[in-house]
This record gives structure tokens, C-alpha cells and sequence, in this order.
């Protein structure tokens, strides 16, 4: 096709999002790609859930060949104005109370509580059995 150096906004390119007229935005570059979508190896449903957004991480994350580079010229129409691109908001995640793995006291007294009863136990039942006199 070859661009003549139109200037599209990241709205504009959305609207084109079905398989009969899908644009892409890849490297601040836009691509009608809706004559490949039947071509492309990996179908054409991966283009097109990147329609409507700067797609440039989801082409580079797959490891396109040179091949595949080169083909993008054919599809090349323009440029995106990247003031319309939403900045991409880095994640972080929600603050969390510190976790204190040295919980030995708390630990102690769990065990105690457990034990305690269990030798008051062991020792009531050992004194009676072996206090108990023999019947003649």
C-alpha cells in the first residue's frame, strides 16, 4: 500500500478492528493488515486482539523473523500520533503489612497450650496407675 506519511490518532486506528478492516500500531507505525490476515501463521485472531492499542510489545514479544519485518512495509499506510497513545501505567502492587517471620513467643505459647494438658494428663494418668495398690 505505502503510506504517504499520514498522521492517524490511536482512535482512528481503533475503529478499524474487524477482519474485513484491521489496522495495527506497531513501533509508532500503523499497518493495514486486513489483506494478511488470512496469511498470518499464528491466525488471524492474534491481530485481532491487538487492534485499538500500541500492539509493539505483543509483535516483539514474539520473536518475529527479518522475513516478517520486511513484509510490513507492504502494509505500512502511516505514522500514530503518539500524544494519543495512553501512557502505560507500570504495576505496582497494593502494600501489604510487613510479615514478621520471628513469631518465637507466639509460637511458644501455642506449643504450651497444646503440651501443658498433655503432661498434666500423662503424669495423672502415670500416678494413678503406678500408686494403685496391688489387690490380694
Amino acid at each position: 500500500m505505502g503510506g504517504n506519511g499520514k498522521v492517524f490518532t490511536l482512535a482512528e486506528v481503533s475503529a478499524h478492528n474487524s477482519p474485513k478492516d484491521c489496522w495495527l500500531v506497531v513501533e509508532g507505525r500503523v499497518y493495514d493488515v486486513t489483506k494478511f490476515l488470512e496469511d498470518h501463521p499464528g491466525g488471524d485472531e492474534v491481530l485481532l486482539s491487538a487492534t485499538g492499542k500500541d500492539a509493539t510489545d505483543d509483535f516483539e514479544d514474539v520473536g518475529h523473523s527479518s522475513t516478517a519485518r520486511a513484509m510490513m512495509d507492504e502494509f505500512y499506510v502511516g505514522d500514530i500520533d503518539t500524544a494519543t497513545i495512553p501512557a502505560t501505567v507500570k504495576y505496582t502492587p497494593p502494600r501489604q503489612p510487613h510479615y514478621n517471620q520471628d513469631k518465637t513467643p507466639e509460637f511458644i505459647i501455642k506449643v504450651l497450650q497444646f503440651l501443658v494438658p498433655l503432661i498434666i494428663l500423662a503424669v495423672a494418668v502415670g500416678v494413678r496407675f503406678y500408686t494403685k495398690s496391688p489387690s490380694a
